[in-house]
């Protein structure tokens, strides 16, 4: 699927959504800072049907190499989530987020850019599915590699996972 602009990777998400065919979809960023051949893995337990969402957590595999700040600004808002949505996630802005299509579909996703991360998740938990999340092997790329989340990004989450949290339901 080709766009005329670049609208963010929430947009991306979207469009990519709509057309998909089949009844399990998986997220990965086009960074590949994740190995696409970690996937046959991930959609295990849903084919499986103990679950019907995987995250890939870089964090349950120990701590991931990377920019501290960017690990810890990810620890803070996992964090936040756990305390919002009564979670116990260890990862909430992975970029694997695999799920059945009927259940990522049902959340109705708005966000265009990186918000999409915390709203994913916020939708999720506030739908009250039970995220299985499962340890992945990561490569963090730097802002030289083209890395383009930053610390706007950070709290553009905080705001979408406390506005989540509040918002009336639909």
């Amino acid at each position: 699927i080709r766009s005329e602009r670049n609208g963010g990777k929430g947009s991306a998400l979207r469009k990519g959504l709509a057309r998909a065919r089949g009844t399990i979809v998986a997220i990965q960023d086009a960074d590949l800072e994740l190995d696409p051949v970690q996937l046959g893995a991930l959609v295990q337990p849903i084919v499986a049907g103990s679950t019907r969402v995987v995250y890939g957590s870089r964090f349950l595999g120990g701590s991931p190499r990377g920019p501290w700040l960017s690990t810890a600004a990810n620890r803070f808002l996992t964090g936040v989530t756990n305390v919002l949505y009564g979670a116990k996630l260890t990862d909430m802005e992975t970029c694997y987020k695999i799920m059945r299509t009927d259940v990522a579909r049902s959340l109705r996703l708005e966000a265009n850019r990186f918000d999409i991360e915390p709203q994913t998740t916020a939708r999720l938990l506030r739908a009250g599915h039970r995220v299985t999340e499962l340890p992945v092997r990561f490569e963090a790329r730097t802002r030289r590699q083209g890395k383009k989340i930053g610390w706007r990004d950070g709290v553009k989450a905080l705001n979408v996972l406390v506005a989540e949290r509040f918002r009336s339901a639909r």
